[in-house]
C-alpha cells in the first residue's frame, strides 16, 4: 500500500502533529492526497516553544488547519514520577486530548507519524495508539524513517532533514520526578546551546547538574566554547558535563 492508496481510503483525517519530520510528511500526504485534513497539535511543559512555532510554520505552509490544545502532565502524579510507563501515560494523555477535539470537529479518524523503523519495544508510547485507535500510514506502508526524509526532501518540506527531537521529559532520569522547574532549566539550557551552533545534542539532568551529549563532530567545538557555555549554563545548574561518549 501506497500513502495515496491509503488517503484515497480514508480521504477526511484529523493528524496528531508535532513539527517534525515524520508528522510533517504525513500532513504533506494527508493534504495532497486526501481530501480534507486537519493538523492538531498539543502543547504541554515537556514540549520546547520552539516546536509549536516550527509547527505553526509548516501548518501555513501546506495550508491545513492548525488547532493548538493545552495539555498538563504535571498534574498527573502517575506522570511526574517518571517511572517506566511515563511515556505511554503521556502519549494516552496527549493522543486523548487530539481525539476528542477531533471528534467535536467531526474527524472521524486520527492518524500519527510513527514509521517502520520505530520499535515498539523501544517506544512504549506506541501501545496508546492502539487502545485509542489511531492509525500510523508511514508504519502501514513500510516507510522507514531514511525513506520519509527522503520523501520529505523530495516534497521540499524544510524539515527534511531535521535532527529527532524527543519530550523535554527524557532529559530526566527514569526513577526522578519531573518537576516544572528542571523542564525549563533544561530547556533554557538547549535553547542556548542551539544559539551556539550546535545541533542534535541533549541536555540531561545528572545529579542536579547538565550532562551535554553531542555529536562526534561537535566535542571539539564544544571544548573551545567552554567557558561560554558553563557561564551560559552555571546560573541554572552547579555542575556543566560534557559526555565525551558521542551521542549516535
Amino acid at each position: 500500500m501506497t500513502l495515496k492508496d491509503f488517503f484515497s481510503h480514508h480521504p477526511k483525517v484529523a493528524v496528531a502533529f508535532s513539527g517534525g519530520v515524520d508528522s510533517s510528511v504525513l500532513l504533506w500526504a494527508a493534504k495532497t492526497y486526501g481530501q480534507q485534513v486537519r493538523a492538531y497539535c498539543v502543547r504541554s511543559p515537556f514540549q520546547p516553544a520552539f516546536e509549536l512555532e516550527e509547527a505553526r510554520l509548516l501548518a501555513d505552509r501546506l495550508d491545513v488547519p492548525l488547532t493548538v490544545l493545552q495539555a498538563d502532565p504535571l498534574s498527573r502524579p502517575d506522570i511526574t514520577a517518571n517511572g517506566p510507563d511515563r511515556c505511554y501515560l503521556c502519549k494516552r494523555l496527549i493522543l486523548s486530548a487530539i481525539l476528542q477535539a477531533a471528534q467535536r470537529d467531526s474527524f472521524p479518524l486520527v492518524l500519527d507519524g510513527s514509521n517502520a523503523s520505530d520499535d515498539p519495544a523501544q517506544r512504549p508510547g506506541m501501545r496508546a495508539l492502539e487502545e485509542l485507535g489511531v492509525r500510523s500510514p508511514l508504519r502501514l506502508c513500510g516507510l522507514d524513517k531514511p525513506a520519509v526524509r527522503r520523501l520529505a526532501k523530495q516534497a521540499e518540506l524544510p524539515v527534511w532533514d531535521k535532527p529527532a527531537y524527543a519530550c523535554l521529559a527524557t532529559r530526566v532520569p527514569t526513577g526522578t520526578a519531573i518537576t516544572r522547574e528542571d523542564l525549563g532549566r533544561v530547556e533554557r539550557a538547549e535553547t542556548t546551546l542551539a544559539g551556539l551552533g550546535f545541533s542534535d545534542f541533549r541536555v540531561r539532568l545528572f545529579h542536579g547538574g547538565a550532562r551535554i551529549q553531542l555529536p562526534a563532530g561537535q566535542l571539539a567545538q564544544a571544548v573551545t566554547l567552554r567557558e561560554t557555555i558553563t557561564h551560559a549554563l552555571g546560573g541554572d545548574f552547579p555542575a556543566v558535563l560534557l559526555d565525551l561518549i558521542p551521542r549516535a
